[in-house]
C-alpha cells in the first residue's frame, strides 16, 4: 500500500569498494536484526500509512507560541540569499525553484541533498534573511506541508523528522509573527502533529537522544496543554537516552566528534528554551552538556575543527566556538570517546585507539582502526578521506584505505552493509569484531602511546601494533609500524606473505614534494610552513586520493608506503614528521 507522496529522483547508488570484499557485511549474525526489523518496519509502515492515521496526531488547537529557541549554529548568509534566489545549495549540490514555485513537487539531484531539504537545513539560514527570509520561508513551509502532510517513510523518518521538528521550532515565532491568522494556526498544529509522531516513531537506541531533545523543544516551543504534554514526555525520557548516549568522558556512544558536537548545541537551544518558558533545565541535561563540553575540547584540533571519523565532518570553527560558549573553560583532556590526543607545542596527534562501534551505533561507523589526524601549528596534514552520511553514494570511503591507518592484503577489516540489508538495518558496518589494546605513557617532555590490534589476524595471522613517540621538546612525531604474528595462532593462514600499505591522506590543499633520497616528503600546509614526514619503508609514493567536504568530493594527496609482510616473522616500517629547516634536511 502507498503511505504517503513518494520522493521523485531517489534511487541508491551502489557502493564503490576500492578493496577486495571481505563478504562479512553478509555473516549469519545479521539474520535475527534483520527479520526481526523487516517485521516491526512493515507494522509501522502499514500503520502509519493507514488513512485515518493522521487523524491521531491532532489534538488541542494551539494558537500561539511561547517562545524563540536560539540555535547557537552559526549561520551562513550566502546560502540564505540563494535560496531567497530560488536555488537551494544542500549536500554538495544544488536545486533551482524559484518562486512562486517550490522545490517539493520535483525530482531531487541525490538522496543526500533530499535529507537535508525535508530536514529544513535550509531554514535556519533563510530566516536570517529579515522579514524577506520569513515570508519566503513561511511560504516554503506551507508548501511543504500542502505536499507531505500524510506520513510517508522517507520524509517522516524519525532522524530526518526529528532535524526538521528542531529547525522548525527554532523558527516559529518569527514565521508566525509574518503569517496571518490561518497560517499562524496551521503552523502551529503542523509543529504540535510532527513532534506527537517524533515521540511515537519505533526508536532505536542511536539518535534516540537527539530525538527527544527536539520533541522537548517543540513543547517548550507550543503553548498550552499541548507543549506541556509533550514537554513533559520528552524530558521524562530523555536521561536515559543521555545516559546511552554520552559516556562519562563526554564521547558520544557512536564514537563520532561531530556527533558529540551536534548533540551538545542542541542541549543548548534546549536549555535556553526552558529558561525562556521560566522551566528550570532538569539535572541530566545540565550534566550531559557539561560533559559533552569537556569531550568537544579533546576532539577539537588546533585548526578549530573537530577530528574527522566514524561518519563525523570537522564542521566548521564558528560552531565549535558556539557550543563551548555556555561550558566552563578548561584544557583539553588526553583521552575521550576511545580516542587518544597527543600534544606538543607544535604538533597535536588524534589516534583512534578503540574498535568502532557496532549494531545500530554503527550505522555511520569506518572500519579503520588506529587512524591518525595530525595537525601541525594550526595546518591540518595528515587526516582521512572525511566520509559522512552527505556522501552516501562514496561508501568504499568507510572501508580500512579510506583513513590514515595501515592496510593488509588489499581488503578491508569490514564492511558497510548494501542493497536491501541496508535498507532494513541501516548501512551499519559489519565484519568480525577485533580487539585493540591501548598504552600510554607521559613523562618529562614527552609522550609514548602504543596501541595494537588482531584484526589481521583471521586473514593473515598477524597483529599490527603502531607505537607513537612525541618529543614535547622537538616538536617532533617518531612511529613504528609493526606487524607480528599473533601468539597462540600458528596456523590462521597458509600465505607466506603479504602486501601491506600505510596510507597517510592530506588535507586537500596540502602540498607534498618528494625529495631527491625518495624516502622524505616536503609537506606545506595552509600557512607555508614546511614539514618533513621521513620513512625507511621499501617503497614511498604521493599519489592521488579524495576527501568529502560538506558532500563535495575533493580531490586531494596521500603519501603510501608499501612493501610485503612474512606471516611467520616480525615487519617493521619507522616514519618520523618533523618541522623542516634543520640542518639534517634532505635536498
Amino acid at each position: 500500500m502507498s503511505a504517503g507522496p513518494d520522493i521523485p529522483g531517489l534511487r541508491g547508488a551502489p557502493m564503490r569498494t576500492p578493496v577486495k570484499p571481505t563478504g562479512a557485511a553478509s555473516g549469519p549474525e545479521l539474520w535475527p536484526a534483520l527479520a526481526g526489523r523487516m517485521l516491526t518496519r512493515q507494522l509501522w509502515i502499514e500503520l502509519y500509512g493507514l488513512p485515518g492515521y493522521g487523524g491521531t496526531l491532532g489534538g488541542t488547537k494551539v494558537a500561539a507560541f511561547a517562545c524563540a529557541p536560539k540555535d547557537p549554529r552559526p549561520v551562513d548568509a550566502t546560502l540564505g540569499r540563494s535560496v531567497l534566489d530560488g536555488r537551494f545549495v544542500l549536500a554538495g549540490t544544488a536545486m533551482d525553484a524559484a518562486a512562486p514555485e517550490d522545490p517539493w513537487n520535483r525530482p531531487s539531484p541525490s538522496q543526500p541533498f533530499a535529507a537535508q531539504l525535508h530536514a529544513f537545513a535550509w531554514l535556519p539560514h533563510l530566516m536570517a534573511e529579515g522579514e524577506r527570509g520569513a515570508r519566503e520561508a513561511l511560504r516554503l513551509v506551507r508548501g511543504w506541508e500542502a505536499v507531505f502532510r500524510r506520513w510517508s517513510p522517507f520524509v517522516w523518518d524519525p532522524d530526518r523528522l526529528a532535524r526538521r521538528v528542531f529547525n522548525l521550532s527554532c523558527a516559529a515565532r518569527r514565521l508566525g509573527s509574518v503569517a496571518d491568522e490561518a497560517d499562524r494556526l496551521a503552523l502551529a498544529v503542523s509543529l504540535s502533529r510532527q513532534a506527537r509522531q517524533l515521540l511515537r516513531a519505533p526508536d532505536p537506541t542511536a539518535r534516540r537522544a537527539e530525538r527527544l531533545t527536539a520533541a522537548a523543544l517543540a513543547g517548550c516551543v507550543l503553548t498550552g496543554p499541548v507543549g506541556a504534554g509533550l514537554r513533559r514526555r520528552a524530558l521524562s525520557r530523555l536521561p536515559r537516552a543521555l545516559v546511552q548516549a554520552v559516556g562519562d568522558d563526554g564521547g558520544h556512544a557512536l564514537r563520532s566528534p561531530e556527533a558529540g558536537l551536534e548533540l551538545l548545541l542542541d542541549l543548548v537551544a534546549l536549555s535556553d528554551a526552558l529558561g525562556q518558558i521560566g522551566e528550570p533545565v532538569p539535572e541530566p541535561v545540565t550534566q550531559a552538556v557539561t560533559r559533552l563540553g569537556k569531550g568537544v575540547r579533546t576532539l577539537a584540533l588546533p585548526d578549530g575543527r573537530m577530528g574527522s571519523y566514524h561518519g563525523g565532518g570537522p564542521s566548521n570553527p564558528a560552531s565549535v566556538v558556539a557550543a563551548l560558549g555556555p561550558v566552563e573553560a578548561s584544557e583539553p583532556g588526553v583521552a575521550c570517546a576511545g580516542f587518544a590526543r597527543l600534544q606538543s607545542p607544535l604538533l597535536t596527534v588524534l589516534a583512534d585507539v578503540a574498535a568502532p562501534p557496532r549494531g545500530a551505533w554503527g550505522a555511520e561507523a569506518c572500519a579503520q582502526p588506529m587512524a591518525l589526524e595530525i595537525v601541525c601549528g594550526k595546518d591540518r596534514l595528515v587526516t582521512g578521506c572525511g566520509w559522512t552520511p552527505l556522501a552516501s553514494d562514496r561508501q568504499g570511503l568507510r572501508l580500512t584505505p579510506g583513513h590514515s591507518t595501515l592496510t593488509l592484503g588489499e581488503s578491508s577489516l569490514g564492511e558497510p552493509l548494501s542493497g536491501w540489508r541496508a535498507e532494513v538495518l541501516g548501512a551499519r558496518l559489519a565484519g568480525k569484531p577485533y580487539a585493540v589494546r591501548t598504552e600510554r605513557r607521559d613523562g618529562d617532555g614527552a609522550v609514548w602511546l602504543e596501541i595494537e590490534h588482531d584484526g589481521w589476524t583471521p586473514p593473515f595471522g598477524l597483529t599490527h601494533q603502531r607505537r607513537l613517540y612525541l618529543d614535547q621538546r622537538m616538536d617532533e612525531l617518531r612511529a613504528e609500524e609493526r606487524l607480528f604474528p599473533t601468539p597462540g595462532r600458528p596456523d590462521v593462514t597458509r600465505q607466506i606473505a603479504a602486501p601491506y600499505a600505510i596510507r597517510f591522506h592530506l588535507e586537500p590543499g596540502v602540498q607534498a614534494s618528494l625529495a631527491r633520497d625518495r624516502r622524505s616528503i616536503l609537506l606545506r600546509g595552509h600557512s607555508s610552513r614546511g614539514w618533513w614526514f621521513r620513512t625507511d619503508g621499501p617503497d614511498v609514493a604521493i599519489e592521488p586520493s579524495v576527501h568529502v567536504d560538506g558532500g563535495l568530493t575533493r580531490r586531494s594527496l596521500q603519501i603510501v608506503v608499501r612493501g610485503s609482510a612474512r606471516t611467520d616473522a616480525e615487519t617493521k616500517v619507522r616514519w618520523k614528521l618533523s618541522p623542516a629547516g634543520g640542518a639534517g634536511d634532505p635536498v
